[in-house]
């Protein structure tokens, strides 16, 4: 027990150095972009006197290693500062989108999780079969299309020839929660196709090559059912890795929600942060990206963790 704490006190350790990092990438990146915030904002017309006054309410007159320090020390205590298109707390706006786009990635994982583990199971237990290599070419096509052009297609489907689902997913604090799954689901169809091939194709790797092991021959020479081998011998043995690329794929439903927040206008937070890079609103997209960044630290290191607590030979490696 003490070893596994010890392991999660440094990879916890970890994380806060990379998210440390990250936030000062993502500070200094937009700091260097091109163009006067202040002018970008005020318009051409702005005199030098109203710029000048703007810098200084905004903190541009500051050295960056000062406004750095400041917007580090606000994030830690949950002050994001104030968005400069509609001057509201930064931490209200994104409290809401950040909240809807958990729902939908939760949604997408709820679907996807299942199928691509019962997937690669099959795929697996029926393996060299026509079954197999039909599920291999049906993922493999998935993971091919962007998410902009599923999204499109489904769309097309599912919303303009069957007009069953909303093609726009335009959801509100006091909407229904069934009505709101109703809504989500499009969307969350779309990043299910995504996602899908990632997770079965590597739950479909890892039992086949531990169906190549010495344990895995005799349960064979025992006379055991091949469904039976995978799923009380292969499966529990090949957890690690699956674990691994469940959570690693949760972590791109969550930060990879952009494109498909956009396509179907969902008021998650990337499509504010889409909105706020089209309104140079440039503290609602340091906070947004920082909140992107923190999560996909978070659930890789949850994905690192998992991996060594279902894997005891990873916490004594040689």
């Amino acid at each position: 027990m003490g070893t596994i704490l010890k392991l999660i006190a440094k990879r916890l350790a970890t994380g806060l150095v990379v998210l440390w990092l990250v936030s000062l990438i993502i500070f200094s990146g937009l700091e260097f972009l091109p163009g006067d915030l202040a002018q970008e904002i005020l318009g051409q017309s702005a005199t030098p006197e109203s710029l000048a006054a703007f810098r200084k309410e905004l903190g541009l007159d500051q050295p960056m290693h000062t406004r750095y320090l400041k917007w580090l020390g606000g994030v830690f205590h949950g002050d994001f500062g104030k968005s400069l298109s509609n001057q509201r707390q930064i931490s209200e706006l994104i409290g809401v989108r950040f909240a809807n786009t958990m729902f939908l990635a939760s949604l997408a994982a709820i679907i996807a999780v299942p199928i691509a583990l019962t997937l690669g199971i099959l795929a697996a237990l029926y393996r060299n079969t026509f079954f197999d290599r039909l599920i291999n070419v049906l993922t493999l096509s998935s993971i091919s299309f962007p998410e902009f052009f599923i999204a499109y297609i489904l769309i097309y489907l599912f919303s303009v020839k069957i007009n069953f689902f909303p093609s726009l997913a335009n959801i509100s604090p006091d909407t229904p929660l069934w009505d709101r799954v109703y809504i989500c689901l499009l969307p969350a169809m779309t990043l299910t196709l995504v996602v899908v091939a990632h997770m079965m194709r590597l739950t479909r790797a890892s039992i086949i090559n531990l169906l190549a092991s010495p344990y895995i021959e005799m349960a064979k020479l025992k006379g055991l059912k091949k469904a039976r081998i995978i799923l009380y011998h292969a499966l529990p043995n090949a957890l690690a890795p699956i674990i691994n690329v469940v959570v690693l794929n949760l972590a791109y439903l969550i930060v990879g929600v952009v494109i498909v927040e956009v396509v179907f206008v969902y008021p998650g937070l990337g499509q504010l942060i889409v909105d706020s890079v089209q309104k140079r609103d440039m503290p609602v997209v340091q906070a947004c990206s920082l909140i992107f960044a923190a999560t996909y630290v978070l659930l890789n290191l949850t994905a690192d963790i998992l991996s060594i607590i279902t894997n005891p030979r990873m916490l004594y490696p040689k």
